[in-house]
């Protein structure tokens, strides 16, 4: 990778969705996706404020940057709307087993797209990004137990269960994918 050259998202589609860079104006709508209580439940525990999205939004630029990887805002084709984010991060989580190093698959649907097989959709697509950009590599993900939803996307894709652990306190299921 050229350290020089600052790295943006690239532009991937799926049938139903445009994956691309988060933009200013996403910020709104992703304040508003991360601030209900339903996209929250599982991934945090608790909405997050204006303040707390605002850097997780940054983070998002900082990833493709450092890493040649990261998240994807989701644009619905139909609307152009903001409807949700997909990608891989490596956030140096404080957990055992460590997944440090190794490219950690994510996803968060607002909720007006729940249940419309848009997860898998997206989630799919975004691991053949990996596949193409990774090569044959192990990716994972964390899932907490009670999210049979994405416990079904992440199965549906490929990932398998590795053991069950602790991560801020919390039950968690961790998952990996050998392409």
């Amino acid at each position: 990778m050229n350290t020089t050259q600052a790295i943006i998202a690239p532009v991937i589609e799926t049938p139903r969705t445009i994956l691309r860079a988060h933009r200013l104006g996403d910020f709104d709508a992703y304040t508003a996706m991360w601030a209900d209580p339903v996209v929250t439940r599982f991934i945090g525990g608790k909405p997050r404020t204006r303040e707390e999205s605002w850097m997780r939004f940054l983070r998002h630029a900082g990833l493709w940057s450092l890493l040649g990887y990261g998240f994807w805002a989701i644009e619905e084709k139909a609307t152009g709307h903001f409807i949700g984010e997909a990608g891989f991060h490596d956030l140096k989580r404080d957990m055992e087993p460590s997944i440090e190093g190794i490219p950690e698959a994510g996803w968060a649907l607002a909720p007006a797209v729940h249940g419309a097989g848009l997860a898998s959709e997206v989630v799919g697509r975004v691991l053949a990004w990996g596949e193409e950009t990774f090569g044959r590599a192990r990716t994972v993900c964390i899932i907490d137990p009670e999210n049979t939803a994405s416990l079904n996307v992440a199965m549906k894709c490929g990932y398998r269960e590795v053991v069950r652990t602790i991560y801020h306190d919390a039950p968690t299921i961790l998952l990996e994918r050998l392409s």
